[in-house]
C-alpha cells in the first residue's frame, strides 16, 4: 500500500512542483503539503487526472496553532472511490488571508468552508454563502480557538415578559476552584473517625489486643 502512495506523491509532485511543498506517509496514510493560492489547481488536478480520480471531497476541518506566524492549518481529505486511495492535503494561513474556496471543484466545499469559518474564523475566498452554520448567527468569536473563553462572551435565554431569545454577557453562577491535585491522604489535614491507630507509635501498634 505505501508503495502505490510514494507512487501518488511523486506523481503529484511532478505534475505540480511548484504547487507541493512535501509529503510524508505515516500510518499508511499520504499527506501533502501545498501551497494556499494552488489550492483549486491541486484539487482539479487530483480529480480530473486518471492516476489521481479523488472525486470525493470527504471534509475540510481546522486546526489552531495560536503560537505559530500562520496560526491555522486546513486539511483537505479525499477519496478516489474508483482506485481506493486517500490523500490528505494541507495548508496553512492566517486570521486575514482567506483561502481560495473549493467550491468550484467539490460543491460540498461550501458547507465545510462554512464550518471552518463559524468555529475557527477561516475565511474563503470566493464562497457564495460563507455564514454560520453550528452556532447562533449573534454569536461572538470562534469557539474551536485555543484563545476562546470556555465560559464564552454571552449567553442566551428566553425571556417570558419579551417573549424572545436575549443575548445577556456571561455571568458564572459560582466561583471558580482551585484543585491542588494531591491526593486524598496527602491532603488530609485531621484524622477521619477510626483512624486513631496513626498517631500510635510502632511500639503500641505491636502490643496485643
Amino acid at each position: 500500500m505505501d508503495e502505490r502512495l510514494q507512487e501518488l506523491a511523486a506523481h503529484l509532485a511532478a505534475a505540480l512542483p511548484e504547487a507541493v511543498i512535501a509529503s510524508e506517509i505515516r500510518h499508511h496514510e499520504l499527506a501533502v503539503r501545498v501551497e494556499r493560492t494552488r489550492l483549486v489547481e491541486i484539487l482539479r488536478f487530483l480529480r480530473d487526472d486518471a492516476q489521481c480520480r479523488f472525486n470525493v471531497l470527504c471534509d475540510i476541518c481546522g486546526v489552531d496553532y495560536p503560537d505559530r506566524p500562520e496560526r491555522f492549518e486546513v486539511v483537505y481529505n479525499l477519496l478516489s472511490l474508483s482506485l481506493n486511495q486517500r490523500i490528505r492535503l494541507k495548508l496553512t494561513t492566517t486570521e486575514d488571508d482567506p483561502v481560495p474556496s473549493a467550491t468550484a471543484v467539490y460543491s460540498s466545499a461550501g458547507w465545510w468552508e462554512r464550518e471552518a469559518w463559524d468555529l475557527f474564523g477561516i475565511s474563503f475566498a470566493g464562497n457564495p454563502d460563507l455564514r454560520r452554520i453550528l452556532t447562533d448567527y449573534g454569536f461572538e468569536g470562534h469557539p474551536l480557538r485555543k484563545d476562546f473563553p470556555l465560559t464564552g462572551y454571552v449567553e442566551l435565554r428566553y425571556d417570558e415578559e419579551q417573549k424572545r431569545v436575549v443575548y445577556e454577557p456571561v455571568r458564572l453562577q459560582q466561583e471558580f476552584r482551585r484543585f491542588d491535585f494531591l491526593s486524598p491522604w496527602e491532603g488530609m489535614d485531621h484524622i477521619l473517625p477510626g483512624d486513631e491507630k496513626a498517631d500510635q507509635g510502632p511500639q503500641d501498634a505491636e502490643k496485643p489486643r
